[in-house]
């Protein structure tokens, strides 16, 4: 049985394998996407278009540079924070913040698997 525990949610998500961590990548499908595949979500990958829905870059639309299953973060075109130095780094965001509005679908597996 799983704990209902905060510490030991927390705990199991921190130390969870990545192929376990791949489960907590996903977001929501724009309306359109969701009435065309029949689904709510799907996992983000790099090439994906999102929208930012929450946060200080909320609004801002654009493709998905990275993603990172040891932070659990993505990193997307056009959210940039700015170093004191002057340099531009690429902001981490949650995928859970996020909804994707155009799927890459290059991959024969993934497009596979969302047209079901």
């Amino acid at each position: 049985m799983v704990s209902k525990q905060p510490r030991k949610q927390r705990k199991a998500r921190y130390n969870a394998p990545l192929h376990v961590r791949q489960k907590f990548m996903g977001a929501r499908l724009s309306e359109a996407l969701s009435k065309e595949y029949g689904t709510r979500s799907a996992a983000v990958i790099a090439g994906d278009t999102v929208k930012v829905m929450r946060g200080d870059y909320k609004g801002t639309e654009g493709k998905v540079q990275a993603v990172s299953l040891q932070d659990g973060t993505i990193s997307v075109d056009g959210v940039i924070s700015t170093k004191v130095d002057g340099t531009e780094v690429p902001r981490p965001i949650y995928p859970s913040n996020v909804m994707i509005t155009k799927l890459e679908l290059k991959d024969e597996r993934r497009a596979s698997s969302i047209k079901k």
